[in-house]
């Protein structure tokens, strides 16, 4: 990265939905307000929504903040926009790791089990995590882990309509193509499969490492993995690089199931089309 000292960033997600005639009622929940962290601190953070609707906040299982609203009016469209600023710092020397011996200890002492366990999203076959446990041998779980996710990023291409939001690691690795989900599902899978706690990561990434303050891009919705070696340690695989003062972290869990941006149902109209712009700003 650019810069020893760290980022502020502002965060402007614009979500607009549009219906095929009235949306009767409609029930959302959003995962867009990141978190304050060791080495991220949220200077502000709102979500407004038109029509205009009380929004509530709570902390779900996971540690994410949801905001949610029941809007029971008559709607042709809804504007959704989650605001926020942040200031970020570059990422942190790797800690100390423990044996491998004692990982499953450490985990189970932890309450990382869960981060252990494949889920459907991050499942991969016995073939994949045996050749993943072949890399790993004879490395400490940091050189292990960036060894798999460089193992996955060099064999799925990033390729944006590749895949669709429902898409599985195990089919992504199929197709050998996706998205930062896919090779954040397929990274995690294969940390796991060889004994490494990891969850997937979603957020905010500025685009442009070299971005100057006043500088305002076209960012993305983004997904990247953390793995537990003695604490946990943010590594974005699409990129190669470890997260940093671009990455801004919102939510995290299993996997993309536990932390989507955005979910909600309606009554209505019979169809609807959603269009959503990021807009990330460098303030200094």
């Amino acid at each position: 990265m650019s810069t020893e000292t760290g980022w502020r960033l502002r965060i402007t997600h614009t979500t607009r939905v549009s219906y095929d005639g009235d949306a009767r009622a409609s029930y959302n929940e959003l995962r867009m307000a990141p978190l304050t962290l060791p080495g991220q601190t949220v200077l502000g953070s709102r979500i407004t929504v038109q029509p205009h609707v009380a929004v509530w906040t709570y902390w779900d299982y996971w540690g994410s903040e949801v905001a949610a609203f029941d809007l029971q009016a008559a709607h042709p469209s809804l504007v959704m926009v989650a605001a926020s600023t942040v200031e970020t710092s570059p990422a942190p020397p790797l800690p100390d790791p423990p044996p491998w011996t004692d990982l499953p200890g450490l985990a189970r002492e932890l309450g990382l089990d869960e981060y252990l366990v494949p889920t459907d999203r991050t499942r991969v076959s016995e073939e994949i995590a045996g050749r993943a446990r072949s890399l790993v041998e004879g490395l400490d779980p940091h050189d292990a882990a960036l060894r798999l996710a460089a193992w996955i990023r060099d064999r799925v291409d990033y390729v944006a309509g590749a895949t669709a939001v429902t898409t599985s690691a195990q089919e992504a690795w199929e197709v050998r193509q996706g998205v930062c989900q896919d090779i954040a599902h397929l990274t995690v899978g294969v940390h796991r499969a060889v004994g490494l706690p990891a969850r997937y990561v979603s957020g905010y990434l500025h685009p442009d490492p070299d971005a100057r303050p006043g500088d305002t891009m076209e960012g993305q919705s983004h997904a990247w993995v953390e793995y537990w070696a003695g604490d946990w340690v943010a590594h974005d695989p699409t990129n190669r690089i470890p997260a940093g003062e671009c990455h801004v972290t919102v939510a995290r869990g299993r996997d993309y199931d536990d932390v989507p941006p955005l979910k909600g149902i309606y009554h209505g109209a019979p169809s609807s089309v959603m269009d959503v712009t990021v807009e990330v700003t460098r303030l200094f």
